[in-house]
């Protein structure tokens, strides 16, 4: 549900004592009835609630418009409003007096949840106090939570003024006065109520109020208060962004600082008071305390910080939200509320203490004021700790913060003015908060990062026990708190809706490039040889093993983490990548001065004079920072809302639309087409992008209200009932062991082997009843072949499962002696190692990695390689004779030794046997094809083979396994040989569908150069990056320079991607089936940016030329029905558009001033103003078939023009100047059709599909383009390739379609 912003006020409410109670108090101590002051009962004296003027109140019309910033409903409320006439207590007004003194009731507006009877005990929690002297002014800050978890803030100021009667007082110049020696004095609570947190500007709103309050005449006390509630009901709140409100309330300047992200809340108090009450390790016990659901009581003798304090903590956890009660302030008479039996944050006063402590069990009390922690069950007290490298990590990075403003400007002189001091002193705090909230967010990172790697994704599944089982053991117990509470349900919520947050933002931006490239295979969990050698060296350096990677300034090669983690001041870590956060620069939108905020007329001015200031700014502003021009956007539509100038403020909100998605108000500006009348409605009608915008809106709001998404998040549970193929699919991808369907697939036909051959007679069974396997895993339910259904009992599974879980804990506990270690590569795993064994070098035991066999020789440990993979020459099974028998044995004979390793593997003889041909085969086709992702699929199966053998424990075991032995039959069966050209030219591949449960289709390939010498957090990144483009929307994001998946998922809509254009460094336009063409900000990887003036799918777009260097950038977009938009690439405005006639227009190009566009039917050639100068029709030799234009492609160096068809194996050329026939055709081989064409210095490089060895192939064909002839015929896709890119001439880059999902890495000669 969007948050619809409202203005800075809700309500204010003025609170005191009862006239009748003041006076009996007042008569009893003049006439010395009482020794001792009491305390007073609060009651309800004023409410004041927008809105304040409306258009009835300035005319005698019945409908009008209220033109106020709060669109909440509200209900009607009667306060009494005491009146006597004989005398007044200050802060009550004589306007309306009766003559008896009775009592008159007046209709006021309130809030919905506002709880008028529980609100004078939070505002004097301690009850009223009367004085005899003057007191301070006193402020505190209250929290209200409604049902649904919404809540609403206050902030409190309790002042004191005499208590006066008309028979004490005479008058001197018009004030009363009275005799100083009987004078008493009582409090009056002011209650200045807001949706949001800005507890420093109302804070600071009050005392400009007070400043009036004091010196002024009694009689104008309510009149004061309700102009002053009128004025903060006029202020806007900012967007999300880098843009504040600033507004004057004499004396003082007040700022509203906007909030950093849609996801986080304002942030206007001061972060770093929990660090000067606590020291960072209690601050991790009270976090501990949130994490796992404690109730906890904090407790001070400082009302105010309490709610600071408690603030501040929910800000701490973030983005985990706290679900359960949140009462930073309990009155006296509210005590009780304690006795809760369910989770919850509360404050009371110190005093208190020992009750609270006696009374009530399991509180963690958080004395604010000792800067303790402590429980009421026990003298210590019982929480687990915080993982410990987490922990470490934050208390160095706590011991750099410098938190005393004193020391920061000491150097510096006062300003003479007080709002400049204010001024600076906000920045320093700002900067402060920033730095303090990196900090927390780090830790939770840390203590969190790892999750995603236990999470199921399609099925909404995290797998609890096995994430338990990853933990260090010492950190175990605080782990199994957590993973049962609210707080952490809703965090996996987020995380499996890939929510795009600041937790996930850091956790992206602090992986190591090592994690990078190890997330880029889908390899079993195994400790590798750095993290072996890190658990054999010393105890602390284990600490950094789940850190390393959020911690950049922690070299892979530290040893201690107390040394590289130390900070001695505030600047060092600012350095660090892992915790800067890039700053962008402020910029601040003054209000006008404040009109009679009481007069219909005058508001309505000052929302016209707000306009036109906004309007400046927008002219004002840089056309290239579109961020803030969306925020002026964002702030003049509710302006223009507010002021009942409804289509300008969707025109606002429309252009918002096309630069910020991400701030976009959807539900209001429904509400806002909702109330359209019909003559606005027409008028709408007639502006086609307001009609765009109410058309989208409509639908998007309708999809909301119909999308019914399952965000129940489920734990991992073993099988209870027999699976079919589907069910088994679903319960191993949820188990974590395997994602790809294919694999899975094996792994079910392995496990239903014995059925198979039960139904083949192997049991002597027959009949018509059903036939079971011996080892009752497996169940037909008829004895017939056709028609079988196989079914695994859930019992195989649970051993199954179990035996690869042990296998993965066998391999966290492998101890490898130092001269192994040195021997294999780091990020070498023993995946497989067998039980002690003969062999022709000594006595040891096999091991198996990824990369290698080796012998780990017993007696005197030792390390001896026996073969990589990739130098096995023959494996076989033999018989070794021993005494009079003959022991089963596996040769392995390799290229670089002349004598066979021969070892004596028993029983264990057929397992080995199998994987190493398996693991064989795969490192040869990985070799051949440049694809590790074979390899990997290879080690998936060997260790499946091992866990079927192990599960089924029976004669047909290693017939099962065989299943599974995919590379090694494809080897057999059908000898994949990789022609040497392709071979040749071949440099790697990579699987953007990694993690995807199946392949997917590449639709569009996007190559963006680097720039050396830029940093990742400066404007744009250094690295250059390709873009992939899979089926619904997905774009996957590589960094180019190692490979490795740089952004795993940035989500485009959810229909097919047409094309994609790197417009300059900062963005990515990319066009969608649609019609929407999106914009990605290549600084954050994401997408708040839409363009929505196409009505069609958008097919093709590029780049204008520049006729001069400072010439305005365009670009160029078509859409299928034939629609060509020429952009401006700053603004996002629509230079001009026009449309041509054609069938399906594919694709637009710009070349020597003139625009040339691919349609299915024709090529045309367009001047710039739309029109046609020349058409190409397709080549008389196809005019009849069924064929079209696939592309086209200017090779303007040569004045010629290339183009290729859908069905044809071949290739047109036709001069630019007179393109009435093609020159030349080139026959490709082999060819069934091109979809692709791109040039590469003096190549033309072609891409469609073809027939190799019998089969449908993805090809590439290399033509020379001077000699128009085919140089190399590449084959590397085993389906169509769809896409094809350039990187800087070097490398060209093609992607498959959906079976083959691959992309290919050439080299260019």
């Amino acid at each position: 549900m969007a948050d619809i912003p409202s203005g800075l006020l809700e309500a204010c409410v003025v609170v005191g004592a009862a006239n009748e109670k003041l006076r009996e108090v007042h008569q009893s101590h003049q006439q010395g009835k009482i020794k001792e002051l009491p305390l007073l009962g609060a009651e309800v004296l004023q409410v004041h609630a927008p809105p304040f003027v409306t258009k009835e109140s300035a005319s005698s019309e019945t409908h009008g418009h209220a033109p106020a910033f709060s669109r909440v409903q509200r209900r009607r409320s009667f306060i009494k409003k005491k009146k006597e006439r004989a005398g007044i207590a200050n802060g009550e007004t004589a306007k309306g007096s009766d003559g008896g003194g009775g009592t008159t009731t007046e209709d006021i507006s309130v809030p919905k949840d506002l709880d008028l009877i529980a609100l004078p005990q939070l505002c004097f929690p301690g009850g009223l106090q009367i004085a005899s002297e003057q007191r301070e002014d006193s402020y505190h800050y209250l929290v209200f939570t409604d049902v649904f978890g919404n809540r609403t803030h206050a902030v409190v100021v309790q002042y004191y003024r005499p208590i006066q009667f008309f028979q004490d007082v005479g008058h001197q110049n018009g004030h009363l006065s009275s005799s100083k020696s009987s004078r008493l004095y009582t409090a009056y609570g002011i209650c200045v109520i807001s949706k949001y947190p800005y507890y420093n500007a109302l804070r600071d709103c009050l005392s400009c109020l007070l400043t009036q309050l004091k010196p002024s005449w009694m009689g104008d006390f309510e009149e004061r208060v309700k102009e002053f509630s009128a004025k903060l009901a006029l202020v806007p709140i900012p967007p999300p962004g880098q843009l504040h409100v600033v507004f004057n309330l004499r004396p003082l300047q007040i700022g509203l600082p906007s909030r950093e992200d849609k996801d986080r809340p304002a942030i206007d108090l001061d972060l770093h008071l929990p660090f000067l009450c606590f020291r960072p390790r209690q601050l991790l016990q009270i976090i501990t305390s949130l994490l796992i659901e404690q109730r906890v009581v904090l407790l001070s003798c400082d009302w105010a910080r309490l709610t600071l304090l408690a603030e501040s903590l929910m800000l701490f956890i973030h983005p985990l939200v706290w679900q359960h009660p949140f009462v930073p302030i309990l009155s006296r008479q509210m005590l009780d509320f304690l006795m809760a039996p369910t989770a919850y944050l509360m404050g009371c006063h110190l005093h208190h203490y020992e009750e609270v402590a006696a009374e009530t069990d399991d509180l963690i009390l958080v004395n604010i004021d000792d800067g303790t922690v402590s429980s009421s069950w026990s003298d210590g007290i019982d929480l687990p700790d915080v993982p410990l490298a987490a922990a470490e990590c934050f208390i160095k990075r706590v011991e750099g913060l410098q938190v005393h403003y004193d020391l920061e400007v000491c150097h510096l002189g006062d300003s003479t003015e007080v709002n400049a001091r204010r001024a600076q002193r906000k920045q320093w705090q700002s900067k402060l908060n920033t730095h303090i909230q990196n900090i927390t967010l780090e830790l939770i990172v840390n203590i969190f990062r790892e999750v995603h790697d236990h999470l199921n994704y399609e099925h909404r599944v995290f797998n609890s026990e096995e994430f338990l089982r990853s933990r260090e053991p010492a950190d175990q117990p605080f782990y199994k708190k957590v993973l049962d509470t609210h707080i952490f349900h809703s965090f996996l919520r987020d995380r499996l809706t890939r929510k795009m947050d600041a937790f996930t933002r850091m956790e992206l931006s602090t992986r190591t490039e090592a994690y990078r490239l190890r997330s880029m295979t889908e390899s079993p969990r195994r400790p590798t040889m750095q993290e072996l050698a890190r658990k054999y060296t010393s105890p602390e350096s284990r600490l950094s093993k789940r850190l390393g990677a959020s911690l950049p300034n922690l070299g892979e090669s530290g040893g201690s983490l107390a040394g590289p983690l130390r900070q001695t001041s505030f600047k060092n870590i600012q350095v660090d990548s892992g915790m800067k956060s890039p700053q962008r620069p402020v910029r601040f939108f003054k209000l006008p001065e404040f009109p009679p905020p009481l007069a219909y007329h005058y508001v309505q001015n000052y929302y016209q004079e707000m306009i036109t200031l906004l309007g400046k700014a927008i002219s004002g502003a840089a056309s290239g920072d579109s961020s803030l021009l969306a925020r002026y956007h964002y702030l003049r539509g509710f302006v223009n809302t507010v002021a009942g100038k409804r289509l300008d403020a969707l025109e606002d909100f429309q252009n918002l639309y096309k630069t910020d998605t991400d701030i976009f108000p959807g539900e209001l500006v429904n509400a806002l087409v909702d109330s359209l009348q019909e003559g606005e409605q027409a008028l709408a009608d007639r502006r086609p992008e307001i009609k765009h915008l109410i058309s989208r809106v409509k639908r998007d709001h309708e999809r909301e209200r119909a999308r019914h998404v399952d965000e129940g998040v489920k734990r991992f549970q073993l099988p209870k009932k027999h699976m079919q193929l589907e069910d088994f699919v679903r319960h191993v991808q949820e188990s974590g062991i395997v994602k790809d369907q294919g694999t899975i697939h094996r792994l079910f036909e392995a496990l239903t082997v014995e059925c198979c051959k039960s139904s083949l007679g192997w049991h002597g069974g027959g009949g018509g009843s059903a036939v079971k396997a011996s080892s009752q895993s497996i169940f037909y339910l008829d004895s017939n072949l056709e028609g079988q259904q196989k079914q695994v009992d859930p019992e195989i599974f649970r051993v199954f499962y179990t035996f690869w879980k042990e296998t993965e804990a066998e391999a966290q506990e492998v101890a490898l002696p130092a001269s192994a270690l040195e021997h294999l590569e780091a990020n070498e795993c023993v995946f497989k190692l067998s039980s002690s064994v003969k062999t022709s070098h000594g006595v040891g035991k096999i091991a198996m990695t990824q990369r290698r066999l080796f012998l780990l020789t017993e007696g005197r440990p030792g390390y001896m390689e026996v073969t990589k993979f990739r130098d096995i020459e023959e494996v076989k099974i033999s018989s070794a004779p021993f005494l009079l028998l003959r022991i089963p044995s596996l040769k392995i004979k390799t290229t670089l030794r002349k004598e066979t390793f021969e070892v004596n593997l028993k029983s264990e003889v057929d397992l080995w046997h199998l994987m190493v041909k398996e693991m064989w085969a795969g490192r040869k086709m990985a070799d051949d094809h440049k694809d590790p992702q074979y390899m990997q699929q290879a080690l998936t199966n060997a260790l499946l083979m091992d866990a079927v053998v192990g599960c089924l424990q029976s004669q047909k075991a290693i017939f099962a396994a065989t299943k599974l032995a995919h590379f090694d039959r494809m080897k057999l069966e059908v000898p994949l040989m990789v022609p040497k050209s392709t071979s040749e030219t071949l440099k790697h591949k990579i699987n953007p569908s990694l993690g995807l449960t199946s392949p997917q289709a590449v639709d569009v390939l996007l190559y963006t150069p680097g720039q050396l010498g830029v940093s990742s957090d400066s404007e744009g990144d250094g690295n250059p990056k390709l873009w992939c483009a899979l089926s619904d929307g997905k774009v996957v994001v590589f960094d180019a320079a190692s490979w490795s998946m740089q952004q795993n998922q940035v989500q485009v809509g959810t229909s097919r991607v047409n094309c994609m254009l790197g417009v300059d460094r900062q963005q990515v336009w990319i066009g969608s089936q649609d019609s929407v063409i999106y914009i990605i900000s290549t600084r954050s990887m994401s997408c708040n940016k839409q363009l929505t003036d196409h009505r069609s799918e958008v097919t093709g777009l590029s780049l204008g030329e520049r006729s001069e260097k400072y010439s305005p950038k365009v670009a160029y977009s078509c859409s299928a029905e034939g629609a060509v938009i020429v952009w401006d690439v700053s603004t996002l405005q629509v230079r001009k558009q026009f449309r041509v006639s054609c069938d399906r227009l594919q694709s637009v190009q710009l070349c020597n001033g003139t625009l040339w566009c691919c349609a299915r039917d024709c090529i045309m050639e367009l001047w710039k103003n739309g029109m046609l100068h020349r058409k190409i029709s397709l080549p008389e030799q196809l005019c009849g078939s069924p064929t079209a234009f696939s592309s086209l492609l200017l090779y303007h160096e040569r004045e010629q023009l290339w183009t290729a068809c859908i069905d044809v194996g071949e290739l047109c050329v036709w001069h630019l100047r007179e393109p009435t026939k093609p020159f030349q055709r080139i026959q490709l081989p082999d060819c069934a059709g091109v979809t692709c064409l791109i040039k590469v210095k003096n190549q033309i490089w072609v891409g469609g599909r073809g027939w190799s060895s019998g089969k449908s192939r993805g090809k590439i064909y290399v033509v020379d383009a001077q000699r128009h002839t085919v140089e190399k015929e590449l084959v590397a896709h085993t389906d169509c390739v769809q896409a094809l890119c350039s990187a800087e001439d070097r490398y060209v880059l093609s992607g498959a379609a959906r079976e083959d999902g691959k992309i290919a890495i050439w080299k260019v000669e």
